[in-house]
């Protein structure tokens, strides 16, 4: 029986990973009005396998997601920003999620602009220079109303897909 929990496991994780995805090409063929400035729809994926599934799938989604997404895209040189502001939007969400876990926008809105930071962060790194963070202000406004907005989509899903996710087994109870 265990194998085949972790079958339904690593089969709902790709679903997931395939949907982020999708979302993340579409939304890559998007023209951005600000340089850096994007919904980040696919993080709407990442959130809730983090509430749903736990922090490894939420990770393992998340790598699967901008690995290919950089691939697919044909944008590799975007791949280390995405990279940094992934893993430390990942790394606070997950510390933040028991303490909000009935407010997944707020935690959302937080993930965003840690992303963002992140993001400045490894341009800092690739720039040589601290120029970039000139741009912290305009990521900051726009990293709260995004968060927002993918918190808000995020927390209209999880109540509506919990009957197919209480019945795979993950590395955690989320909900605890």
């Amino acid at each position: 029986m265990k194998g085949a929990g972790q079958t339904k496991r690593l089969v709902v994780l790709a679903m997931l990973s395939g949907i982020a995805l999708v979302i993340f090409v579409i939304e890559a063929q998007i023209p951005s009005i600000y340089p850096g400035v994007k919904l980040g729809l696919a993080n709407i994926v990442t959130l809730f396998t983090l509430y749903r599934c736990g922090r490894r799938e939420a990770l393992a989604v998340l790598l699967v997601r901008v690995m290919l997404g950089a691939i697919v895209t044909g944008m590799l040189q975007t791949l280390p920003f995405s990279l940094a502001g992934g893993l430390l939007c990942i790394g606070v969400c997950s510390l933040l999620r028991p303490v909000v876990m009935k407010n997944v926008w707020l935690c959302s809105m937080v993930g965003a602009v840690f992303h963002n930071i992140g993001q400045l962060l490894a341009a800092c790194v690739v720039a040589k220079s601290f120029a970039v963070l000139a741009l912290f202000p305009v990521l900051l406004v726009s990293g709260l109303a995004t968060g927002l907005f993918t918190g808000l989509c995020t927390w209209f899903l999880l109540p509506r897909l919990d009957k197919i996710f209480s019945k795979i087994p993950f590395s955690e109870h989320p909900l605890k």
